[in-house]
């Protein structure tokens, strides 16, 4: 028998309906052993995520607000999840529980970790798994960095003796015993740590799309499906902007070779994508992400290369600011840092201060309203001219190139522009390539 890990986000888990359909999926496919569920995402455009409701409640306790209203419309969601399917299951004691730690001042981790931990309570009952609480399993560090090789031995044992079981995303311990999250989206990390640690067959990721899309659809209309894709592929697309799932969940199962399938548990006929560690191109590009506000620092000086140590100084300067950048194109008297907007955070002038005085360049000057935009593909590097088709689309529709920068592996293109050409810019990319 194969062994597959089910991870189902918050828009698969956010009413009755959907749960249902999530049962529906599990029973299908007697190989979905291990399940990780989200908290209850949004029913509707204007409705509100679980986790944002349970953020919102920490934050009235520090301020010293009541935060009564809002912890009841948390409990009436899940209350109404739990009547409109019909189980026997009592949530107060939990519930009674969470607000009572809440009222006593509990950590935002903690508040925001219970959406999951409610849900994967319910779902557990539905399906008739056993529950299996991942924060007595996956572990952080001091500082708050997952333990990795820690979590896999400790969920391997349990898991195996379970057999059948539901495993709450998103949270674990740290060693003082309190409760620690991932960053958003951060199931998905929880997902990808059960199948290592059991040697899934498939990690299946299902959300509210049909797997990875070769461009945003809110950029460009109807972009053709992405059906397979590498991990590598992945992570510059991610890093990029493609969110369909978190950047970091592809680490555990890489290293042991387990696909993931980005599947829609609205539409659960349709392939999805596919994740894999190697495989043959499929087209000259796989996909384009991007992302906006970024500030260039472009420095220059004469005979820059032959001064030791120019590279270390400037960048010491941002580390010392507790700032890192995301690129550092260069030439021989030129060195130019992107850096995005949410670190300098009103840190910019202090950092033209620094480098003038240590770096002592000839010029220095910022370029505000910057956006990237990577082009990624395993088949690149085997397709001649693919640098001259994409900087002709681009002449094409008369957009102004800032920056240009392409990985050692060739497995992308990354380009700068002005922010108000991002769209037109992913518009022409595609369309030159996929159209």
């Amino acid at each position: 028998m194969s062994v597959i890990v089910a991870k189902f986000g918050g828009t698969s888990l956010a009413n009755a309906a959907q749960f249902r359909k999530v049962q529906s999926i599990i029973a299908a496919n007697k190989d979905r052993c291990f399940v990780v569920p989200s908290a209850p995402g949004k029913r509707t455009p204007d409705d509100n995520k679980i986790t944002d409701l349970l953020y919102l409640c920490h934050a009235h306790v520090q301020q010293s607000i009541a935060f009564d209203e809002v912890f009841n419309i948390i409990c009436e969601r899940y209350l109404e999840i739990v009547a409109a399917l019909g189980l026997s299951l009592d949530l107060t004691p939990y519930l009674k529980e969470i607000k009572a730690k809440i009222t006593a001042g509990a950590s935002a981790d903690y508040v925001a970790s219970r959406g999951e931990y409610l849900n994967g309570l319910i779902l557990a009952n539905l399906i008739g798994y056993q529950f299996v609480d991942p924060g007595e399993m996956v572990l952080f560090n001091e500082r708050g960095i997952l333990d990795m090789e820690q979590a896999l031995k400790n969920l391997k044992s349990p898991l195996e003796k379970a057999q059948r079981a539901v495993i709450p995303g998103f949270y674990g311990l740290l060693p003082n015993g309190q409760i620690k999250t991932f960053s958003r989206g951060g199931s998905d990390i929880t997902g990808s740590l059960v199948a290592r640690s059991i040697n899934a067959d498939l990690y299946e990721n299902w959300t509210d799309v049909s797997g990875f899309l070769m461009a945003d659809p809110k950029v460009v209309k109807n972009p053709k499906p992405m059906q397979k894709i590498t991990y590598r592929e992945l992570r510059e697309l991610a890093y990029m902007g493609a969110t369909v799932l978190h950047e970091e969940s592809v680490f555990p199962v890489r290293q042991a070779g387990i696909p993931i399938n980005i599947k829609n548990t609205n539409d659960p006929n349709h392939p999805g994508t596919i994740i894999v560690n190697d495989a043959e191109p499929q087209g000259t590009i796989t996909g384009i992400a991007g992302k906006k506000d970024f500030t260039v620092i472009a420095v220059e000086k004469a005979m820059m290369n032959a001064e030791l140590g120019f590279g270390r100084k400037l960048l010491s300067i941002l580390e010392a600011n507790a700032i890192s950048f995301e690129h550092i194109p260069s030439g021989i008297d030129t060195m130019s840092v992107v850096i995005s907007d949410s670190q300098l955070n009103g840190k910019l002038d202090k950092i033209l201060d620094e480098i003038h005085a240590q770096c002592k360049p000839d010029s220095l000057e910022t370029h505000p309203h910057m956006a990237l935009i990577a082009t990624v593909g395993r088949g690149m590097v085997y397709t001649p001219g693919i640098a001259a088709k994409l900087f002709s689309a681009l002449a094409k529709f008369n957009i102004n190139v800032r920056m240009i920068d392409q990985g050692s592996s060739e497995l992308n293109i990354i380009v700068g522009v002005q922010t108000n050409d991002f769209e037109k810019t992913v518009q022409a990319i595609y369309h030159a390539f996929v159209e």
